[in-house]
């Protein structure tokens, strides 16, 4: 089965523009557990625009919380640039997961993936220090082999293909050239022993395709997931998001 992490962040955007404690981050955790989600993914920036450092430790005290008495427990997953401020927060939290990921100032989401062979000996140390506190470490990646076989050779647990270009082909040929790209990396990567996860733009409509991505263990989403909660509710949009992956509700 293909994991769901919801990426809250959009709850924190829509809190911070206002200010107060409204709409309140740590009842959209609990509504998508509730609702079935098998994590949480947030992605602390150094502008603190959204999900900022109190969020990070109330989440994971939350989900402490929840995984005392629920059984498969709930992962959590730290997303970010590796700057010292995010490493140390993530060590001190103690995610299930951290996905690395470069960030370019001024962007608006993450777009672009890791050059292992310009960024690969300053990440390397940093995925060390992060799996000797057990924490599984997670690389946006695109879909070159070469540097999905660096990634491998650094340590990285896992690879997170970025899916935008798949999520925004139109035609039915750009579509099956986007996804055959991700397939042969995601092959790639479970060769290597790698586990591949994915995320960006994926949504209910190109989101079931992607249950056919080899050993595709998890896909984090967020923005596409709270619009539509906008018009469905919470509880509803996370149910659908499940099913769209193929998993069965009750």
């Amino acid at each position: 089965m293909t994991a769901l992490s919801v990426n809250v962040n959009k709850i924190a955007t829509l809190r911070n523009s206002r200010g107060g404690d409204i709409p309140d981050v740590l009842t959209a955790v609990d509504t998508c557990v509730a609702a079935g989600a098998q994590g949480i993914t947030v992605h602390p920036r150094e502008d603190e625009r959204h999900i900022r450092p109190a969020d990070v430790k109330d989440i994971a005290e939350r989900l402490i919380e929840i995984n005392t008495q629920k059984t498969p427990t709930i992962e959590y997953n730290i997303e970010g640039d590796p700057r010292p401020d995010l490493i140390d927060m993530v060590l001190d939290t103690k995610p299930t997961q951290c996905t690395l990921v470069p960030v370019v100032a001024g962007e608006i989401t993450s777009h672009t993936v890791w050059d292992i062979r310009q960024d690969g000996d300053t990440l390397k140390p940093i995925i060390a220090a992060l799996k000797d506190a057990d924490i599984r470490v997670s690389l946006f990646s695109g879909t070159d082999i070469e540097q999905i076989a660096r990634t491998h050779d650094i340590g990285a647990d896992r690879i997170e293909l970025y899916t935008a270009a798949y999520a925004m082909a139109e035609t039915e040929a750009e579509i099956d050239g986007e996804f055959r790209l991700l397939e042969t990396a995601a092959v790639k990567a479970v060769d290597l022993g790698l586990g591949v996860n994915a995320g960006h733009d994926l949504n209910l409509e190109n989101l079931p395709l992607m249950q056919k991505l080899p050993g595709l263990l998890e896909v984090s989403i967020g923005h596409h997931l709270m619009a539509d909660a906008l018009y469905i509710g919470m509880e509803a949009a996370v149910k659908a998001y499940r099913r769209a992956l193929g998993q069965h509700i009750a």
